[in-house]
């Protein structure tokens, strides 16, 4: 090959390093071609007269091929919880079954999804009486307004 056309590896990286930094930050932490979805719509739910909305997100996950990837969360998932003035980002459980979401002090779980358990874990437990809502895009949301 002619030596004009060699590029030494110190030349390509100078000029590889600031299209590659470019390319990066066009892509963003957030897209696709990170293997990252769109933030998910929140499901609602009313739990002891208020309303609840739980956003489950991936985050940065394990490998897919770990066990326990029921309703697609991994190790590494957590959900966004805001609740009356709360606004709490709980960590996915390893625990066998459905996927559950805690930090020592709440506890999220969706073993039933038209009721799911939200707990409180202070000197004692206390449990909030919890219950799905319709999508507000769905008929039954759009009747009951």
């Amino acid at each position: 090959m002619p030596s004009h056309l060699l590029i030494s590896a110190a030349a390509t990286r100078w000029l590889l390093s600031p299209l590659l930094a470019l390319g990066l930050l066009l892509l963003g932490p957030g897209s696709a071609a990170w293997g990252l979805e769109a933030a998910n719509q929140p499901s609602r739910y009313s739990c002891d007269g208020d309303l609840l909305l739980a956003r489950v997100e991936n985050g940065a996950v394990d490998a897919p091929g770990i066990p326990n990837t029921l309703a697609g969360t991994l190790p590494g998932a957590f959900v966004v919880i805001d609740w009356r003035e709360l606004h709490l980002q709980l960590p996915r459980t390893n625990n066998a079954g459905a996927p559950s979401f805690g930090d020592g002090r709440w506890w999220w779980s969706l073993e039933d999804p038209s009721r799911p358990t939200l707990l409180l874990q202070q000197a004692q437990q206390t449990s909030f009486a919890c219950s799905a809502l319709p999508a507000s895009g769905s008929p039954a949301a759009a009747a009951s307004r």
